[in-house]
């Protein structure tokens, strides 16, 4: 999407995937063209990259004393589900003592990833074209961890439950939303965006519509100061009236769809 101003402000807005089953062709069209014009690339997370900090982080906000045993936070008939996906990742309930809800949630998230997934997502391919540019983040890692850390354990709890009906219910985009993403689909985007953990009002609320509102002022910023930011974020956050484009054009702005 293009983004203009009334004063001559322009941006572009890109939605990607985070992860992939296999390298995709991303830079075609007038991508490419937008890239290149832009004077920032805008992302969630800066450093995906580094496992280092993503584990410091992670260790660093996903403990807490005096929790009951996971087996006691989730739906009982999801216990066998939850020693399933313990195997898969060679963990036992007691490798998660002390671990806040929402941080074993992403833990057994990943049991249904393939290694070279998230290598493969468009995030790490962008952050690698942005050269010489600076890099703005608009969550961080710590402030990304934060939208799950900060959630009530009633909300925490349906996160864990979700990810244990389905196991790429935080980030599942190598199947459906994959392919749906390499066509530009959004319609078939913006069903996904109703779907799983945002069909739960309050996180919904937490995870994608307060977030898109924050991101669209932090965009809306940067415009009006002259900056010209490509901004590549996970292609649901373009969908439907709370997504990105239509926050934007509320405020005033011409958003066109370029490709």
């Amino acid at each position: 999407w293009h983004v203009a101003g009334p004063q001559g402000q322009q941006g572009w807005l890109f939605g990607t995937i985070h992860s992939l089953d296999r390298p995709a062709l991303w830079r075609s069209g007038k991508v490419g063209g937008a890239i290149d014009g832009a004077d920032r690339i805008v992302v969630e997370v800066g450093n995906l990259a580094d496992k280092d900090a993503v584990q410091k982080a992670f260790a660093a906000m996903s403990r807490s004393p005096g929790l009951a045993p996971v087996s006691a936070r989730i739906d009982p008939a999801l216990r066998a589900r939850l020693t399933e996906l313990m195997g898969k990742i060679g963990a036992r309930e007691a490798s998660f003592a002390g671990v806040e809800t929402w941080a074993v949630a992403l833990s057994l998230a990943r049991a249904s990833q393939k290694a070279d997934d998230s290598a493969n997502g468009i995030d790490r391919a962008v952050l690698s074209a942005a050269g010489k540019r600076p890099v703005v983040e608009l969550e961080g890692l710590t402030g990304q961890l934060g939208l799950f850390d900060s959630l009530p354990e009633t909300e925490q709890r349906d996160v864990l439950n979700g990810v244990l009906r389905d196991a790429g219910a935080i980030d599942n985009e190598s199947g459906d939303l994959a392919a749906a993403w390499r066509l530009g689909d959004m319609a078939r985007i913006e069903a996904e965006t109703g779907k799983g953990l945002l069909a739960d009002p309050e996180l919904r609320a937490a995870l994608f519509t307060g977030r898109n509102r924050a991101w669209t002022d932090r965009i809306a910023a940067m415009l009006a100061k002259g900056e010209h930011p490509f901004v590549a974020v996970g292609a649901a956050h373009m969908a439907g009236p709370e997504g990105l484009p239509a926050m934007l054009a509320a405020k005033g702005f011409k958003v066109t769809r370029v490709q």
